[in-house]
């Protein structure tokens, strides 16, 4: 219990800082549009050849806008690895929470033996949210959010509903060897591509 409350703080914590991090991206982003604006970027002189301020650009808000730049960088750089950090925490946190509490929530269960799987893992990337949450490569996938065998028809069903749950709990159940699983899955940016950080594939391309 001590630990899934350390857990979740954990991922929390990570949570906020992602936030930070979009903020300042989007704030870098804005800034680089007043630089475009002047039509120069971080390294061009603001004097003439004859040392005067270039009057073909606003002297003070290049100035002002790259000193800007420069901080939220440093910024943006500090919070990157706290994330890092946070990650690799929270990625221990998980490992010692399933240790103490096995993840095998469903065992075999009429509900259970209903459900097909529809998609396999074939990969994780590590300190991802799908690691996060404990899902391996190989794992077969009976239910994903509200998407099961039945009303699947694309991949295009899982992209909408994670980019719809940015920062919310989807109850992924999975079949592991003889096992079912219910894993929670939190969508979210994170240092690496996508908001999951792993991939699946339609389980009609390999055997059942």
């Amino acid at each position: 219990m001590v630990v899934d409350m350390e857990l979740q703080e954990a991922k929390d914590a990570v949570l906020q800082l992602m936030k930070e991090k979009d903020k300042i991206e989007s704030d870098l982003r804005a800034l680089k549009e007043v630089l475009d604006s002047n039509h120069i970027g971080m390294d061009e002189p603001l004097v003439d050849s004859e040392g005067y301020p270039r009057q073909d650009i606003n002297v003070y808000q290049v100035r002002h806008t790259r000193h800007k730049i420069i901080w939220l960088t440093n910024d943006h750089k500090d919070l990157m690895r706290k994330i890092e950090e946070g990650l690799h925490r929270v990625h221990a946190l998980a490992g010692a929470s399933m240790t103490e509490q096995p993840i095998s929530d469903v065992s075999d269960s009429q509900e259970t033996e209903a459900l097909e799987p529809f998609l396999r893992v074939n990969l994780v990337s590590p300190g991802s949210p799908a690691e996060t949450a404990g899902i391996q490569v190989e794992d077969l996938i009976l239910e994903f959010g509200s998407v099961h065998y039945r009303n699947f028809k694309s991949l295009t069903d899982i992209g909408k509903l994670v980019e719809n749950s940015r920062y919310k709990t989807i109850n992924v159940k999975i079949k592991r060897g003889s096992n079912s699983i219910v894993l929670s899955l939190t969508p979210r940016p994170w240092v690496g591509k996508g908001l999951l950080g792993c991939n699946v594939i339609p389980v009609e391309v390999v055997e059942r």
